[in-house]
Parts: structure tokens; C-alpha cells; sequence
């Protein structure tokens, strides 16, 4: 029996499954989307499609460059309508932002969370008095990062990068 699975772990506040709540969280969020995917697919795309073949549109790049920008919106609307109304500007605003570092890191060919993890390891813990002042120091520098220049990003920071980029598709706050 050891090493076994409880099927009952579960009734008594063991792990079922032996995932963390977390795995599980991870899982539900991105391993179900192929299932969302089918889903979608069933709710939206035969009138996609009449939609798509009622236009005149000059090609197939252009009817599946159509296609993408319907569905797309379609989901950006679910999205903000699956949202209470005081929570749907927020929710939005945080997708602009990423959606603002990953068109960021596109344009200058990097990984701005990963450069930020890198310049983090180098803060050494040595250098402080105890665990909670390392902590500090290491969460002050987080948010201060994205004001430093960045070589990689033309010496830029990261935060005035990302506005442009956003400014770019109407997307900045301003």
C-alpha cells in the first residue's frame, strides 16, 4: 500500500492526485485549453466562415488574416465579459501590459522577465543582515529594474519600451 494513491485522500484534505494545488491550477488553465479550443470551435466557426466567405476579400491571406481578427476579438470579448464590471478595465489593462511585453520582447528579440531574473541572481545575499532584508532589497530592485536602461533594449528601460509599444496599437493608458 505504500507509494499508493488514496482515492479518499481527498474527503480528508490529502492530495488526490499528488499534484500540488498549484500543478492542478496550471493544468486546469492551460491543459484544458485544447478542449476550450473544440468548444470555441463549435460556437463560432460556421458563422466565421459564412462571415469570411460573405466579403470580398482579395485572397486566402487576407480571409484567414479576417478570420484571426474575428476570432480573436470574439475571445478578447468573452474574456471581458467574463468579468464583473469593476474588475473587466483591470483585467484588460493587465492583458494590454503583457500583451505590451510580449510585443516588446519580439521587437528587441528578448525575454525581459528572463534579463529581470538574471540581474536579480546577481544581488548577493551575503551582502545583507537577514533573510528579511535580502527579501526587500530584492523586491525594491524588482520594481526599480524596469527603469533602468537596458543594453539590449537600445538603452531603453523597459517600462518606456513597453508604453511605445503600446502607444503603437492605441493601447497606453494616457
Amino acid at each position: 500500500m505504500s507509494g499508493e494513491l488514496d482515492p479518499n485522500a481527498m474527503l480528508f484534505g490529502g492530495e488526490e492526485d499528488g499534484k500540488t494545488e498549484e500543478e492542478r491550477a496550471v493544468e486546469y488553465v492551460y491543459g484544458k485549453n485544447p478542449n476550450r479550443v473544440s468548444a470555441l470551435n463549435d460556437l463560432w466557426f460556421d458563422e466565421l466562415l459564412k462571415k469570411i466567405e460573405s466579403l470580398d476579400l482579395p485572397d486566402e491571406k487576407a480571409k484567414i488574416k479576417m478570420a484571426f481578427k474575428l476570432t480573436a476579438g470574439a475571445v478578447l470579448d468573452m474574456l471581458a465579459d467574463s468579468q464583473p464590471p469593476e474588475a473587466a478595465p483591470d483585467v484588460m489593462s493587465d492583458f494590454d501590459i503583457f500583451m505590451g511585453v510580449a510585443l516588446t520582447n519580439k521587437k528587441f528579440n528578448v525575454s525581459l522577465f528572463e534579463e529581470q531574473q538574471k540581474a536579480l541572481m546577481q544581488i548577493d545575499r551575503e551582502k545583507f543582515h537577514d533573510d528579511e532584508e535580502y527579501a526587500r532589497a530584492l523586491s525594491d530592485f524588482e520594481d526599480t529594474w524596469w527603469e533602468i536602461g537596458q543594453p539590449l533594449l537600445n538603452g531603453r528601460n523597459p517600462n518606456d519600451a513597453i508604453k511605445e509599444t503600446l502607444k503603437k496599437y492605441g493601447l497606453n493608458e494616457e
